[in-house]
C-alpha cells in the first residue's frame, strides 16, 4: 500500500532548525536551545511535531534535517524547557517485510524524561483499519494525537552530564 501523508496542521510557525547531534537520545535542553535525536534505521523521514501548552493543539511540524549512524537529530534554538512534542515518522509501509511506519500516528519519544497528558482509548490508535477487509495489512489515515500522551522537554542536565551529581550504582562517577 502506498504511503500516505498525514495532514500538515493548519498553523505553522518559522522556526530555525540547525543540524544538532546524535547524541545523547532524546531532547536534551542545553540552556540555550533543544537537541532531538531520535534512532530509526528505515524511516524516511522524521518530523517533530510541536504542541501548544495544553498539548491539544498541534502547532508546527519540522522536518528533522539530518540522519547519521541510524539516528534522525536537529537542534531547535527557540525550543525551551515546558515545550511538548511528539514525532510523525516517515518510511515504508510493508507490513509483511515489518514495516509499518504511518505519519498519521504521533509517536511518543522513546527517549522523553517526561511525559503530559493520557492514553485515551480509540481505533485511531492503531496504523490499521479495524474492521478493513485487508485487517492489519491495511493503512489506517486517522489522526492519533488527540488520543496519545505527548512528550514533554525539561530543565535538567542529561544522565551523565559534566554538571551531574549522581552517586547512584552503575553510574561512571
Amino acid at each position: 500500500m502506498p504511503n500516505k501523508k498525514s495532514q500538515a496542521p493548519q498553523v505553522m510557525t518559522h522556526s530555525r532548525i540547525r543540524e544538532g547531534l546524535p547524541f545523547p537520545l532524546g531532547a536534551t535542553w542545553d540552556g540555550l536551545g533543544v537537541n532531538f535525536a531520535i534512532f530509526s534505521a528505515n524511516a524516511t523521514k522524521v518530523e517533530l511535531c510541536l504542541f501548544d501548552d495544553a498539548g491539544e493543539q498541534e502547532i508546527e511540524r519540522i522536518e528533522l534535517p539530518e540522519f547519521t549512524d541510524e539516528i534522525w537529530h536537529g537542534y531547535l534554538p527557540d525550543a525551551h524547557p515546558g515545550q511538548i512534542y511528539g514525532y510523525r515518522v516517515h518510511g515504508p509501509y510493508e507490513p509483511d517485510a515489518g514495516h509499518r511506519f504511518n505519519p498519521n500516528k504521533l509517536l511518543i519519544d522513546p527517549y522523553a524524561k517526561q511525559l503530559v497528558g493520557s492514553l485515551r482509548w480509540s481505533e485511531a490508535l492503531f496504523g490499521y483499519t479495524i474492521g478493513h477487509a485487508d485487517g492489519d495489512l491495511s493503512f489506517d489515515e486517522r489522526d492519533s494525537a488527540p488520543f496519545v500522551p505527548k512528550s514533554k522537554i525539561i530543565d535538567r542536565p542529561s544522565p551523565g552530564a559534566a554538571t551531574s551529581r549522581c552517586r547512584c550504582p552503575g553510574t561512571a562517577r
